[in-house]
C-alpha cells in the first residue's frame, strides 16, 4: 500500500533517501526461534541471509559484542532480539519477492517457528486474492444465474445477460496490459463489481425487448424500438457510475486511480457491449429465448403503492431523526489505514501473536540526521531512550560509543550506521503500527528530533501509514464533492430539472451515510480504503435505483396525479430494482465472506449492506420526497408537463 502513496509525501520521500545513503530498506519482516541457544540462532541468520531476495538480516550480534556475556549487556537492548531462548531476527524482503522468499524461509524455520511483518502479510495477500476471487466468483454465478432466472421468461436469457457482461470483463482485464501492473485489490474487486453494476444494462434492455416482442412480430423492429426506449435509462445509470469511478482517479493515493481506472474501463466496456453486442446477439439466437420459455417465477408487479403511501409521513420523520446522527458517526468512525491484522485461522496470523507474546509489540523506526555531530546525536538518542514506548534505540553512539573515530572502525560496522551525509538512528518501538497512540508517538518522535536537526528522515510502517491517513483523508472530501457534483450534472442534463438530482442524490448519500455509520456504532474499526472506496462505489452503483424509478414516475406524472402516479411506479417497478439490487447485495456478502484480506472483506461488507439500505430508501423513502417536493419539481423541471388534475 505504500508504494500508492504520492511522492511528495515525507515517507516516500524518506525512503527514497535511505535507499540512496545506505542501499536497504527497514525492516519488513521477523522470524521467531524458539528454544534455541546463540550459536544455532547465528547459523539460521546465516541460512536467511543467504536467501535471494533477503537484505539487512539483524540479530543481537548487530549491536552487542557476543564475546562479552549478554548478562553484561543493556538488557533492554538484549531482550529485543533474545529472550528466554527466543531468538528475534528482523531483515528486509525486496517488493515482488515476497511469496518465493517467505516460502523458503518457512522450509529453513519448520513449522515450529513463526514469522510476522509486512513482508509475510503482502504474500499471504498475494497468494490468498486468486483463489478467494475464483472462489467468490464460483460461488456467485449459481446465485447470478437463480436470481436472473426467477426474474425472467427463459431459461436461456440469464445466460445471454451473463454472456454480454462477461466479455466486457474479459477484455477489461485483458487491457490492463497497457497499464502495465495493477493492484491485487483492483484484481480481486473489479471484475465482480463490474459485473454486478453493469449487469443492470443488459437486464433493462431485454425486458424492454421482451415488452416489444409482445407488441411486434418483427424481432429487429422489436429490438429498434427495445434499444431506442431503454437507451435513457441505460446511459443515464452508465454515466453516473462512470463519473463516480472516474472520481476515485483524482485520489492522491494511487490505489483510488488503480481501481477507478479499471472500474472506469469496465463501465464503458460493459456499455458498448450491451448496447452493440448483446442485440446482434439476441437477434441471431432469439428463436432460443422463445424455445425455452418458462412461467414468470416471480411476479414482476406488486401491490404495495398503496401500502408505501401510506407509511410517508413515519419514514420521512425516521429518516429525519437518524440522517445527521448518521452523517457524524461516519465521519468519526475508529478507521485503519494499512491492511489489519491477518486472520487468526492463518499461520500468519497466529505467527504474529506468538512473536508478540514472547518480544511483545514491535514497530521498528529509523531516524536519518545529518552526520557528524556525534555529541548532539547522543542527547537525542538518550532523550528517544526515555520514551515510554520505545523499548530501545540503536545508534553509533550507544553501539560503537562517541570516542571512538568511524575512521578506526571495520567498514561493516560503520556502514550500519553511517552514511556520506547521514547517520541511521533505529528505534524498537512497542505500540501498534496505527491508531491514536502509534501516531501521536510519530508526532514526538519527530518533534524531539526537530528540536536537535532541521534535516531529517523518519522511515517506519506507522510513519507511512500516518502520511497515509494525511493523504486519504484530503482525498475524501475531494473524492466525494466531485462525484456528487459531477452526478448532479449528469442528472440535470438528463432531466432538465433543478431538484430532481438533489432529490435523487439525498436518498441515495443517505443510504451511503446510514451504512458507514454502523462500524461507529458497533465500535468496529473500519479499514479507511474499504470506507472511502465504497462511499463512492455504492453512490455510483445504487444511484441507478433512484434513475429507474424517477424516470417512470416522470413519465407517469404526464398523465395522472402525483399519488397515483407514484403508486404505480411503486407497484410496477420494484421488482426492477429489486433484481440489480439482490445482484449486488449478493456480490458484497460473497467477497465479505470468502475474502481474508481485511480491505477486500471491509468492501464486500460495505457494498452488501449499502445496496440492501439503498433498495429500502429508494422503495420508502424516494416516494415521499417525490410526493412531498412534486410541485417544486414540477416548476423547477423544463417542459414537465406534470397532470394538472385532481
Amino acid at each position: 500500500m505504500a508504494d500508492y502513496l504520492p511522492q511528495n509525501a515525507s515517507s516516500t520521500k524518506a525512503m527514497e533517501v535511505m535507499q540512496d545513503e545506505f542501499g536497504g530498506d527497514i525492516a519488513n519482516t521477523r522470524v521467531m526461534l524458539k528454544d534455541v541457544d546463540i550459536q544455532e540462532a547465528l547459523a539460521v541468520k546465516e541460512e536467511i541471509a543467504a536467501i535471494d531476495g533477503v537484505a539487512e538480516v539483524m540479530w543481537l550480534d548487530d549491536v552487542i559484542d557476543l564475546t562479552i556475556p549478554i548478562e553484561m549487556a543493556d538488557q533492554d537492548t538484549v531482550e529485543s532480539y533474545y529472550i528466554d531462548g527466543n531468538a528475534l531476527f528482523t531483515f528486509y524482503v525486496e517488493k515482488g519477492k515476497e511469496v518465493a522468499v517467505t516460502d523458503q524461509i518457512y522450509e529453513v524455520i519448520g513449522p515450529d517457528n513463526a514469522m510476522a511483518g509486512e513482508a509475510v502479510d503482502a504474500a499471504v495477500a498475494q497468494k490468498m486474492t486468486g483463489k478467494e476471487t475464483l472462489n467468490a466468483t464460483l460461488i456467485l454465478m449459481p446465485i447470478l444465474i437463480i436470481i436472473l432466472i426467477l426474474s425472467t421468461r427463459s431459461w436461456l436469457e440469464p445466460l445471454f445477460y451473463l454472456i454480454a457482461i462477461g466479455i466486457a470483463v474479459l477484455i477489461n482485464l485483458g487491457t490492463h496490459i497497457f497499464i502495465g501492473e495493477i493492484s491485487f485489490i483492483s484484481q480481486a474487486v473489479a471484475p465482480i463489481l463490474q459485473l454486478a453494476v453493469s449487469l443492470d444494462y443488459a437486464i433493462f434492455l431485454m425486458h424492454s425487448f421482451d415488452d416489444y416482442r409482445r407488441q411486434l412480430e418483427d424481432p429487429v423492429e422489436a429490438m429498434k424500438k427495445a434499444m431506442k426506449h431503454s437507451f435513457s435509462a441505460i446511459i443515464a445509470c452508465a454515466s453516473t457510475t462512470f463519473l463516480g469511478f472516474l472520481a476515485l482517479t483524482f485520489m492522491d493515493f494511487e490505489i483510488g486511480a488503480d481501481l477507478g481506472l479499471s472500474l472506469v474501463k469496465g463501465i464503458l466496456l460493459s456499455f458498448l457491449s450491451v448496447m452493440v453486442f448483446l442485440p446482434a446477439f439476441t437477434l441471431m439466437f432469439y428463436r432460443f429465448l422463445d424455445k425455452t420459455q418458462h412461467r414468470q417465477f416471480i411476479p414482476n408487479r406488486f401491490q404495495i403503492g398503496h401500502f408505501v403511501m401510506k407509511t410517508r409521513v413515519p419514514v420521512l420523520l425516521i429518516v429525519f431523526m437518524i440522517v445527521i446522527p448518521a452523517f457524524l458517526a461516519q465521519s468519526n468512525t475508529n478507521f485503519m489505514y494499512g491492511m489489519g491484522d491477518m486472520p487468526e485461522n492463518t499461520r500468519s496470523g497466529r505467527d504474529t501473536i506468538a512473536i508478540e507474546e514472547a518480544f511483545g509489540k514491535y514497530t521498528p523506526m529509523v531516524l536519518l540526521v545529518e552526520k557528524g555531530d556525534l555529541a548532539k546525536e547522543e542527547a537525542l538518542v538518550a532523550e528517544l531512550q526515555d520514551l515510554n514506548e520505545v523499548k530501545s534505540v540503536v545508534s553509533y553512539t550507544n553501539t560503537v560509543g562517541i570516542v571512538i573515530p568511524p575512521e578506526y572502525l571495520d567498514d561493516t560496522i560503520v556502514d550500519q550506521f553511517l552514511s556520506d551525509h547521514y547517520s541511521r538512528i533505529i528505534l524498537n518501538t512497542t505500540t501498534d503500527s496505527e491508531g491514536e497512540e502509534a501516531f501521536a508517538l510519530v508526532e514526538k518522535v519527530q518533534a524531539i528530533t526537530a528540536n536537535y536537526y532541521d534535516d531529517f528522515h523518519a522511515v517506519g510502517e506507522s510513519i507511512t501509514l500516518y502520511d497515509m491517513k494525511e493523504v486519504v483523508e484530503k482525498d475524501n472530501t475531494l473524492v466525494n464533492a466531485l462525484t456528487i457534483i459531477t452526478m448532479a450534472i449528469v442528472l440535470l442534463v438528463i432531466y432538465r430539472s433543478f431538484s430532481l438530482p438533489v432529490v435523487l442524490l439525498l436518498v441515495i448519500q443517505t443510504a451511503v451515510w446510514i451504512n458507514l455509520s454502523v462500524p461507529y456504532f458497533t465500535d468496529d474499526p473500519l479499514v479507511y480504503i474499504g470506507y472511502l472506496i465504497v462511499s463512492i462505489v455504492q453512490l455510483a452503483a445504487t444511484i441507478d435505483y433512484a434513475i429507474l424509478f424517477s424516470d417512470d414516475y416522470m413519465n407517469n406524472r404526464k398523465g395522472m396525479t402525483a399519488k397515483e402516479a407514484i403508486q404505480k411506479t411503486i407497484n410496477e417497478k420494484t421488482f426492477s430494482i429489486a433484481v440489480p439490487a439482490s445482484i449486488l447485495t449478493s456480490v458484497g456478502v460473497i467477497l465479505a465472506w470468502t475474502s481474508s484480506n481485511p480491505i477486500i472483506s471491509a468492501i464486500g461488507l460495505l457494498l452488501g449492506r449499502g445496496t440492501v439500505l439503498a433498495f429500502i430508501l429508494v422503495v420508502f423513502l424516494l416516494p415521499a420526497l417525490l410526493v412531498l417536493f412534486d410541485r417544486l419539481i414540477a416548476k423547477t423541471t423544463l417542459n414537465a408537463k406534470f397532470y394538472e388534475g385532481k
